[in-house]
């Protein structure tokens, strides 16, 4: 297991080089002047100078680059033109709120997804295989900024159940423990004994999640669906059921955990995304997240602080995949022999 992981590791080290060759190149290269761009048109010669020589961008290309590997490797992505902090110190206010999105559509698709899938699978051809993939595919189909402003329409407007945006009711007087409000909201109930802040937590949590976890919920079911009639089409499953094993356990315990390898795949790549596809979601819904703060940063045309933010997502990208390749070794040992 250790040779795994430590060949997997190997494995990162190129990876990464190239996401930040790209992020670098496909900013570096883009047309205009980025000096020109993010300080305006009435910007005299000398603030264009003085901002140029602050990025780096009057030395040559190849040089630029060099500059920007290094600081990279030393954890720093330089600071924002608009606020004037660290990205880094501005990527890790808002991280752990768009972690909290992530993680509550990620389970949120994975655990409906799956049910959905199972017994899909288990009811070919019937009336529940044909409506669960019909509306997998409506789920796949849908827009997440539509999905988010009919949701926002319908519970928020016309039934004025739950709130329109934010993390938090701003009438209850709230300071963050571990920025992760749900178990924040949690803490403050035994604390305090009153569930309000846990309530108003979940209340603006639950559309985004939604939101966000619609289309991910739908690619689960349909591949679940299509590696569990893979599955039950084999030897040993068909054996197990003469044998006069339980259906159930026929399904669950032998089916499903050979038919979960493909489907952690999806759910990874998946939880990838939604960190990167929270930016039309958080923006929506007013969630100050890491995809709020993008957005922005482009509507300013702050440039390093995009740079920097795209980074920040594709690292975390890779690291789930590296993540995933493990969860494979655990599910399955054979991997580790290949």
């Amino acid at each position: 297991m250790l040779k795994f992981i430590l060949k997997r590791l190997g494995l990162l080290i190129p990876t990464l080089l190239g996401v930040v060759t790209l992020v670098f190149f496909m900013i570096a290269l883009a047309p205009g002047d980025p000096a020109r761009i993010m300080l305006g048109e009435r910007a005299n010669a000398e603030q264009l100078a003085q901002l140029r020589s602050e990025l780096g961008l009057d030395q040559p290309l190849s040089k630029q680059y060099l500059l920007y590997l290094g600081r990279v490797i030393r954890g720093d992505l330089g600071k924002s033109i608009v606020t004037q902090q660290k990205i880094t110190d501005e990527l890790t206010d808002r991280l752990l709120a768009t972690i909290e999105l992530a993680i509550t559509s990620t389970i949120f698709a994975s655990i409906l997804g799956i049910v959905l899938g199972v017994a899909a699978a288990r009811k070919r051809n019937s009336w529940v295989d044909y409506s669960t993939m019909t509306g997998a595919l409506v789920g796949v189909s849908m827009p997440v900024f539509w999905l988010a402003l009919v949701l926002i329409m319908i519970f928020s407007v016309g039934l004025d159940l739950l709130p329109t945006g934010g993390r938090m009711n701003v009438r209850l007087y709230f300071i963050p423990i571990t920025n992760f409000y749900l178990i924040d909201g949690i803490i403050m109930w035994f604390r305090e004994g009153k569930a309000d802040y846990f309530v108003s937590a979940l209340k603006h949590l639950i559309l985004p999640t939604i939101a966000l976890g619609t289309i991910p919920l739908a690619i689960i079911a349909r591949t679940t669906r299509s590696s569990m009639l893979e599955v039950l089409k084999q030897d040993y499953v068909k054996t197990a059921r003469a044998a006069g094993v339980p259906e159930r356990k026929v399904v669950f315990r032998y089916a499903l955990r050979n038919a979960l390898l493909p489907v952690i795949t999806v759910i990874g790549i998946q939880f990838g995304l939604l960190l990167s596809g929270a930016i039309l979601t958080e923006t929506i819904f007013a969630w100050p997240g890491i995809g709020k703060w993008i957005y922005h940063s482009i509507s300013a045309r702050d440039f390093p602080a995009v740079q920097g933010g795209i980074l920040f997502i594709s690292f975390f990208f890779v690291m789930i995949n590296l993540i995933v390749d493990l969860l494979y070794s655990v599910i399955n040992p054979r991997i580790r022999l290949k």
